[in-house]
C-alpha cells in the first residue's frame, strides 16, 4: 500500500494582521537603537499567533537579529521550571557562543539553575536560599540579556505563556520591568481565551498592562475576505464563494479552523458532516493509520514535545513500523518534528488537546506509566533539566503512590536547586497529600538528607532517621515565604504546630520553636504584627534546652528584632549567647549572622572600637567564602554602624565596596538598602548633590522593597527641609510614613521620622507650627525612647530645642513653653552620648533650651562648637557657628574682637551653607551679618559702627516704637494709649510693619523682633 500523500494545511501566503506586523518591526527598530520592547501578543487558540511570530522572526533575520525561541512547556498538566527561558538561553548560546560566555562570565554557577550545562550543579546543603535567592537569579538573567544584546539585535521569542510555570512568570514579570539597554525584544505569546478569572496569568497581564514600557496586541479573527485568501493559498486556486462562505461561518475566522475545514472540504469531505470542529480535528487524526493513530494518542500524553527515543520506548513498535506511522502522521499535518530534529510535536495544540481528551481514563494512566518506566529504565532518553520533574509527572498521573512520592520529592529538591520556590511549593504539596497513600514501607526508605534542608538536624541523624511529614511541611513553609506565597505558608505553620501540639507521642518543642521562627518572618510582611509574640514563644519554647542549632538560631532572631525595636543589656546578652551556641554547634552562617548584630548592638551600646572590630571581621569572613545571603545585609549594618559613630566618610567607602559586591551578586534589595545609607552618610558629610543621585539610583530599582522605598522618601524630606523646600519636605514625610506602615514600627524608622516632623513644623512658623511641633514630642516622650536609640533621639530633641528656641518672643508660644522646655531636657538626661558625634549633639540641645529661655551666651555655644569641630558634620557645624556669631553679637555692645570672631563664624557658615544649597541658612546668615554691619566678603570695604537693626529692616521710628510693644504683647488699643496715638493709627502702622516684615501676623512679627534681637532683654 502506498503511503499516505502529504497534505498542505497551511497557507504559503501570509494573509491580513499588516498592522500587527507593523507594530512589531517598528519594535524591532526601536531595539537596534538599544531601546530593548516588550511585547505581548495574545489572542485565542488558532487564531494565527504563532505564524505571525514565525514571519516576524523571518523578517528580524532578514535586519540581521538573531532569533532565539522559547516555549512553556506543558507535561500532563505540569509546567516544566523556567522552560522557556532555558531554551532560549540555550539558544543563544549555540548562535552567539563568544557573547554569550563574555556576558555570563563570574556568574556560570548561578545562571546554570536556569541554563545547568553552563555549570556543575551545586551538592549537599550549599545555605544559598533566601528571601533574594530568586531575585538575584532574575537580575543576572537580565543583566546576561543585556550583554548579549549589547552589539546584536536579539529577538527572544516566548511561546504559550498561559502554560507557564510561576517562576517563569515571575522572571518574565521582572525582565519586562528592569530591562534598560541592550539592543533586545522579547516577545511573548499566549492564549487569550485560556486566561479565565482565575487563571493565574491573569494578575500577570493585569500587572504589564499598567507598564507604559509594555506593548500589547490582540489578534483578531479574520474577515471573510481574509478567509477567503487563506482558503485560496491552502487550494493554490480560487476557491468559490460557497465553499469561502461555508467555511467561514464554520470557523468564525479563527485561522486553524479555517485550515482545518479546508483539508476536510479538499480530501472530499463535507464541512457539514461533524457537529464540532472537534470532531473535524479527530476526524483527521481517524482518518490515519492504527499505528499512527496509536502514536498519535502516545505523543498527546507525553506533554508538549515527545523525543524520538522516548517515544519508540513507550510504542513499542518496531523501527521501521513507527517511522511509517510517524511519517503518515507528519504527512497529514497532525505532528511535525521539532526544529533541533530529536522529537515531535503537534502541530497545533488545539489537536494535542483533542486527542487527549479522547483518551479513556485509564488509557491515560496506562501511558503515563509507559512514559514513566522507560524513562526510569533509561533516563538518557530526555534532556538531563528535565529528567526529574518530567519523571515526577508521569509517576503522578500514572497514579501510582509508591513510585510518585519519591519522584515528586525529588522533583522539588530540582525546583529549589533552580530557585523556582513556587514549583517547588506545588510539588511538596501534592508530595503531602500523596503521603497517606504511600505504603509505610516506601516511606521508611525515605531520608531527609535527600529531600529537605531547611530544618536543621538536631539531635539525630539525617543519613539514617527517615523522614517525617513535618519535614514536608518545614520545606513547604520556607518555599512559600520565598516565592511570595505568605498566606499559603503562614497556613502551613499553623497546621504543622496543630499536628506537633496534638501529638500523641513525645512533644518536640525544637522543631515546634522552628515553626513559630517561620511565623515571626511572615507576620510582618502580612501586616499583622511585629513578630515578637512568635519570637518570645520559640525562646520559651528553647528555653533549657541543650545547645542547637535551633537554639541557636532561635537567639539570633531575639538579638535581631531586639536590635531594630528594643536595643538593651537584654538583646546584646541574647546576642552573646546566639554566637557561643552557633558556635558550640559548628553552625557558621548563624554564627556570622549573629555576630553582625552582636557588633551592631556594641555600637549603639557605645563600645564602638570593639563592635566595629567584630563587624569588620565578619564582613571579611562573608566575603571570603562567598556567603551571599550575608553579603548585603553586613554591608548594610556596617555602613550604618560606622554612620552611628559619626565616621560617616568611612561609612560611605563601606557602602561603595558593598554596592559593588551587590550588583555583582544581583542583590537588588539589598543594593537599595546600601545606597539609602549611604545618602544619609552623603548627608551628614554636607554632600546633599551626591545624595540626591544616590537616592535616585535607589529608586529605579523596581525590585526594592517598601522599607527602603520609605527610607528613600525620608533621605529625601532630610535634604528638602535643609534646602528650606517645606512643601517637598512635607510630601516626603507623607509618603515615608505611607511606606513604612504602622503593623511594625522600629525606633530606626519613627524617631527620624518624628525628627523630620517638628522640624517642618517649626518651619512653617506660627502658633500653629509650635504646638505641631510640640505635640509630636510629646506623643514620642510619652511612648517612651528606647535605650540605645540616642543616634535617632538625639536629632529629634535638637529639632525641638530648636523650635522652642526660634519661637521665643512670641506671645501665644508663651503658655506651655516651660512644660515643653522641660520635657525636651528630661529627655535628654536619659539619653546616653558614648561618642563624640552624639555629645556634641547634647551640647546643642542644651544651648538652644538656653536660647529659647533667653540666656544664652557665648560660652555656652563653645562647647558645642568645638565638639562639632572635630567631625565631618558640615552642615551642623554651620548652624553652630551661626548661633555662636549670634550669641557673640548679642551683647549691648561687643567688643572688637568679638565681633571679628563673629564676622569669621558667619563667613565660614555661609560659605558652607551657600555650598550645599542650605538656603534658610545662607539667608539667615546674611541678614544677621547685614543687620550687624559686618561684611563677610574680604575684598569690601566693613562698616564701622553697626546699623539701626529697626532702620535696616526699612522700619521709621514710630513704627520701631509700635513693633517694641507688639513685640511686648501689647494690642492696639494699649498701643495708642502708651503712644498718644488714635487706635486707628496704631492699626495702620501695624499693618505696615506686618508688610516690611514679610510675615502674616502680630506673633509672627513678636517673634521674629525676638529672633533677631531687635530690642535689648528687660527685666
Amino acid at each position: 500500500m502506498l503511503a499516505p500523500v502529504e497534505t498542505r494545511c497551511v497557507s504559503p501566503v501570509f494573509v491580513g494582521r499588516a498592522g500587527e506586523l507593523g507594530v512589531l518591526n517598528k519594535a524591532l527598530a526601536r531595539a537596534t537603537t538599544g531601546e530593548p520592547q516588550a511585547m505581548l501578543l495574545g489572542g485565542e487558540a488558532g487564531v494565527g499567533k504563532t505564524r505571525l511570530v514565525e514571519e516576524f522572526a523571518l523578517a528580524a533575520r532578514r535586519e540581521g537579529a538573531v532569533v532565539a525561541l522559547g516555549g512553556c512547556v506543558e507535561i500532563g498538566a505540569d509546567g516544566l521550571p523556567f522552560a522557556p527561558f532555558s531554551a532560549a538561553l540555550r539558544a543563544l548560546r549555540r548562535l552567539l557562543p563568544e557573547e554569550f560566555v563574555a556576558a555570563a562570565a563570574g556568574q556560570e554557577t548561578e545562571l546554570a539553575r536556569l541554563l545547568p550545562e553552563l555549570s556543575p550543579a551545586p551538592t549537599g546543603r550549599d545555605g544559598r536560599h533566601g528571601e533574594e535567592s530568586m531575585a538575584r537569579l532574575f537580575e543576572l538573567t537580565a543583566r546576561l540579556l543585556e550583554r548579549v544584546a549589547a552589539e546584536r539585535t536579539v529577538l527572544v521569542v516566548l511561546e504559550d505563556l498561559h502554560w507557564a510555570d510561576a517562576s517563569t512568570r515571575h522572571l518574565l514579570s521582572y525582565l519586562f520591568r528592569t530591562l534598560r539597554s541592550g539592543r533586545l525584544v522579547i516577545v511573548a505569546t499566549y492564549r487569550a481565551d485560556d486566561v479565565h478569572r482565575r487563571h493565574p496569568l491573569r494578575p500577570l497581564l493585569a500587572e504589564l498592562d499598567r507598564l507604559r514600557t509594555v506593548t500589547r496586541l490582540e489578534l483578531d479573527r479574520f474577515s471573510r475576505d481574509e478567509v477567503a485568501r487563506q482558503v485560496a493559498g491552502i487550494f493554490a486556486a480560487e476557491p468559490e464563494q460557497a465553499q469561502v462562505d461555508d467555511i467561514f461561518e464554520r470557523s468564525d475566522g479563527n485561522a486553524f479552523f479555517v485550515e482545518e475545514l479546508a483539508v476536510a472540504t479538499s480530501e472530499g469531505g463535507c464541512t457539514g458532516l461533524s457537529e464540532t470542529l472537534r470532531d473535524v480535528l479527530l476526524v483527521r487524526v481517524e482518518s490515519l493509520p492504527d499505528d499512527a493513530q496509536r502514536v498519535a494518542r502516545i505523543v498527546a500524553e507525553g506533554g508538549s514535545t515527545v523525543e524520538y527515543a522516548l517515544l519508540a520506548a513507550v510504542a513499542r513498535l518496531g523501527e521501521d513500523e513507527l517511522i511509517e506511522a510517524l511519517r503518515a502522521a507528519v504527512g497529514a499535518n497532525i505532528l511535525l518534528a521539532t526544529p533541533d530534529g530529536d522529537g515531535y510535536r503537534f502541530r497545533h495544540s488545539l489537536v494535542r488537546e483533542a486527542v487527549g481528551d479522547d483518551l479513556l481514563p485509564g488509557e491515560r494512566s496506562r501511558l503515563s506509566r509507559r512514559y514513566a518506566e522507560a524513562l526510569e529504565a533509561d533516563p538518557s532518553l530526555v534532556r538531563a533539566d528535565e529528567r526529574v520533574t518530567r519523571l515526577a509527572s508521569y509517576w503522578y498521573h500514572a497514579h501510582d503512590p509508591a513510585k510518585a512520592l519519591p519522584a515528586v520529592l525529588d522533583a522539588s529538591v530540582e525546583a529549589r536547586r533552580r530557585h523556582a520556590y513556587s514549583e517547588q511549593l506545588r510539588l511538596l504539596e501534592r508530595a503531602m497529600n500523596l503521603w497517606d497513600e504511600t505504603p509505610e514501607d516506601i516511606r521508611a526508605e525515605l531520608r531527609p538528607v535527600d529531600y529537605t534542608e531547611v530544618y536543621p538536624p538536631c539531635g539525630c541523624d539525617p543519613a539514617t532517621t527517615p523522614l517525617r511529614y513535618l519535614d514536608l511541611m518545614a520545606e513547604a513553609a520556607v518555599a512559600g515565604r520565598l516565592c511570595g506565597e505568605r498566606e499559603r505558608s503562614l497556613k502551613i505553620t499553623k497546621r504543622a504546630l496543630r499536628l506537633i501540639d496534638d501529638a500523641d507521642d513525645e512533644k518536640d518543642p525544637l522543631r515546634a520553636a522552628w515553626f513559630w521562627i517561620q511565623r515571626s518572618r511572615l507576620v510582618p510582611s502580612l501586616g499583622r504584627g511585629d513578630g515578637w509574640a512568635e519570637i518570645a514563644t520559640a525562646q520559651e519554647l528553647v528555653r533549657g534546652l541543650p545547645p542547637s542549632e535551633v537554639h541557636a538560631e532561635v537567639l539570633t532572631n531575639v538579638a535581631s528584632w531586639g536590635m531594630l525595636h528594643n536595643p538593651g543589656e537584654e538583646t546584646l546578652a541574647a546576642a552573646e549567647r546566639a554566637v557561643e551556641y552557633a558556635r558550640m554547634v559548628k553552625a557558621e552562617d548563624i554564627e556570622l549572622n549573629a555576630r553582625l548584630t552582636l557588633g551592631s548592638l556594641l555600637v549603639d551600646a557605645g563600645e564602638a572600637d570593639r563592635g566595629l572590630a567584630e563587624m569588620y571581621a565578619v564582613r571579611d569572613r562573608v566575603v571570603e567564602i562567598g556567603l551571599v545571603p550575608q553579603v548585603g545585609r553586613v554591608h548594610i549594618n556596617l555602613a550604618s554602624a560606622l554612620e552611628s559613630a559619626g565616621r560617616s566618610l568611612e561609612s560611605v567607602a563601606v557602602a561603595e565596596s558593598g554596592m559593588d559586591l551587590c550588583r555583582r551578586y544581583g542583590l537588588l534589595d539589598s543594593e537599595g538598602w546600601v545606597l539609602t545609607n549611604m545618602a544619609e552618610s552623603l548627608t551628614s558629610l554636607g554632600r546633599w548633590t551626591e545624595a540626591d543621585a544616590v537616592v535616585d539610583t535607589a529608586l529605579r530599582s523596581s525590585a526594592l522593597s517598601a522599607k527602603p522605598r520609605g527610607t528613600v522618601a525620608l533621605r529625601r524630606a532630610t535634604v528638602a527641609l535643609g534646602r528650606g523646600d517645606h512643601a517637598e519636605a512635607a510630601a516626603q514625610l507623607t509618603a515615608a510614613r505611607a511606606t513604612y506602615g504602622t503593623h511594625d514600627t522600629m525606633p530606626q524608622y519613627a524617631l527620624p521620622l518624628s525628627a523630620l516632623a517638628v522640624g517642618i513644623a517649626a518651619a512653617a512658623g506660627g502658633t500653629q507650627g509650635l504646638l505641631d511641633a510640640r505635640a509630636e514630642l510629646a506623643r514620642v516622650v510619652a511612648e517612651g525612647i528606647p535605650p540605645s536609640n540616642q543616634r535617632y533621639a538625639w536629632p529629634l530633641l535638637v529639632a525641638a530645642a530648636v523650635a522652642e528656641a526660634d519661637a521665643r518672643g512670641l506671645p501665644t508660644a508663651e503658655p506651655g513653653r516651660a512644660g515643653a522646655v522641660d520635657r525636651i531636657r528630661t529627655a535628654a538626661k536619659r539619653l546616653a552620648t558614648p561618642m563624640p558625634v552624639w555629645l556634641a549633639h547634647e551640647q546643642w540641645v542644651r544651648a538652644e533650651l538656653l536660647r529659647a529661655e533667653g540666656r544664652d551666651t557665648p560660652d555656652d555655644w563653645s562647647h558645642p562648637l568645638t565638639t562639632f569641630e572635630s567631625l565631618d558634620r558640615p552642615h551642623d557645624l554651620a548652624r553652630v557657628r551661626f548661633r555662636t556669631a549670634e550669641s557673640l553679637l548679642a551683647a549691648a555692645s561687643a567688643f572688637e574682637d568679638e565681633r571679628e570672631r563673629a564676622t569669621e563664624l558667619l563667613r565660614l557658615a555661609g560659605a558652607v551653607a551657600d555650598h550645599i544649597g542650605a538656603r534658610p541658612l545662607s539667608e539667615a546668615v546674611a541678614l544677621l551679618a547685614q543687620r550687624a554691619r559686618l561684611t563677610l566678603n574680604p575684598a569690601a570695604p566693613r562698616p564701622q559702627t553697626p546699623a539701626d537693626p529697626a532702620e535696616e529692616l526699612g522700619l521709621t521710628s514710630r513704627e520701631r516704637d509700635v513693633l517694641r510693644l507688639v513685640a511686648a504683647g501689647r494690642s492696639n488699643r494699649q498701643i495708642a494709649e502708651e503712644l498718644f496715638i488714635s487706635p486707628k493709627t496704631a492699626s495702620v502702622h501695624v499693618s505696615n510693619i506686618l508688610g516690611k516684615l514679610g510675615v502674616a501676623g502680630r506673633g509672627e512679627a513678636a517673634a521674629l523682633a525676638h529672633r533677631l534681637r531687635l530690642f535689648a532683654p528687660t527685666g
